[in-house]
């Protein structure tokens, strides 16, 4: 098998400029969460699929007992008719340094296809603490993003994210800029890392639709966060109530 094999769904010719989105999994799966709406309420057509021996070496099986391979997927939609929407998503970022590098290449060289101008790179920041209103950190590649960016709401506090961008959300960005010339981004939704994090999704795309210039009812993700907001409420308020027993046992 090749490492990477691609199977194409439809042919796209796109009207304009196009933006090029990218959610993965990863911390919070914050960009898995916000792409996967997107995709659903824009009624995003499957553009192509991405199979290789980078990803683990297992399968999916749903809820009806149906097995399918380890995949990403790009998506598409025109969204005025100046402008191309394309979204891309998937199940694993690859397994190794040399898999990061090749997956991100071969996107690159799809994007660079499709007419891509501009690429934002979807993901975490974790802090290790819930978090009630989370914050969107950035980076950018070039300079004259940055003041955009700020425009729609995205922080650049001294030091952080300390460390860098590990994994796809940072390689595309850099490679992309450096080899293909083309603008990109990262957005860092801010979240605790311990669960899958609707506030964070929530809050970058906000950000996002602003940036890129697209409409989307948040309504069923703001749901999301209400019922998460609740659960972790009653998850503190039980942590809370077995801390006074504990507490009272100690003296009986």
């Amino acid at each position: 098998m090749e490492t990477i094999k691609i199977k194409k769904m439809i042919d796209v010719i796109p009207e304009g400029t196009s933006t090029l989105v990218c959610g993965l999994p990863g911390i919070g799966n914050v960009g898995r969460i916000t792409v996967d709406y997107m995709i659903d309420k824009l009624k995003m057509e499957k553009v192509l699929e991405i199979y290789s021996s980078h990803f683990p070496a297992q399968v999916f099986v749903d809820r009806e007992g149906k097995a399918h391979l380890n995949r990403n997927t790009l998506f598409y939609k025109q969204i005025s008719k100046s402008k191309s929407l394309f979204v891309f998503t998937g199940d694993f970022q690859g397994n190794t340094p040399e898999g990061q590098y090749e997956l991100s290449w071969r996107l690159l060289e799809i994007a660079r296809e499709m007419n891509v101008n501009i690429i934002y790179t979807l993901g975490g920041y974790g802090v290790g603490k819930l978090v009630e209103t989370p914050r969107i950190l950035g980076a950018f590649t070039d300079s004259s993003l940055k003041q955009n960016l700020i425009k729609n709401g995205v922080k650049f506090p001294e030091g952080e994210p300390g460390g860098g961008i590990v994994g796809s959300n940072g390689l595309i960005v850099g490679l992309a800029y450096k080899f293909f010339r083309i603008q990109a981004a990262c957005l860092m939704g801010e979240t605790s890392g311990y669960f899958p994090d609707p506030k964070a999704a929530l809050e970058i795309l906000k950000t996002l639709t602003k940036l890129v210039g697209f409409r989307v009812s948040l309504m069923d993700l703001e749901e999301r966060c209400k019922n998460l907001s609740e659960l972790t409420e009653k998850m503190q308020s039980d942590m809370i109530d077995k801390e006074k027993k504990d507490d009272l046992g100690y003296f009986q």
